[in-house]
């Protein structure tokens, strides 16, 4: 076996080296439970058997889809989800950021402040 070209194995954009979770059931399977479990009227279990999909997952799709069209104000919508997962991001992101800089910095001689004399007010 040969060994591949230099710059072979290149990601494209939105790619990643980590392989997330398949999804066990597609998501126009899943659409299509909510759906007829609105318009039928039947529980969420019977409509799940007859899917053949998990009633807990059809039943989590349900309330989400519910807090989607505002029937759930308790629940957080998906844009809100998605929104509060950017903004946890960006916050981490930050942090990590702060402890760098907190690590590199300097007193007004030009010298290295050590993290722990910050916090006990020695300089």
């Amino acid at each position: 076996m040969e060994a591949p070209e230099p710059g072979a194995w290149r990601l494209e954009e939105g790619e990643s080296w980590v392989m997330s979770r398949p999804r066990k059931y597609p998501a126009e399977l899943l659409d299509r439970g909510v759906r007829e479990v609105w318009e039928s009227q039947r529980p969420i279990a019977h409509v799940a058997r007859d899917l053949g999909v998990s009633s807990e997952v059809l039943r989590k799709r349900v309330r989400q889809a519910e807090a989607d069209r505002g029937e759930r104000p308790s629940q957080l919508t998906t844009s809100e989800r998605d929104e509060l997962k950017r903004l946890r991001k960006e916050n981490a992101e930050l942090r990590r950021a702060n402890a760098i800089l907190k690590d590199a910095r300097v007193d007004s001689t030009g010298h290295r402040i050590a993290r722990s004399s910050v916090a006990a007010g020695v300089w």
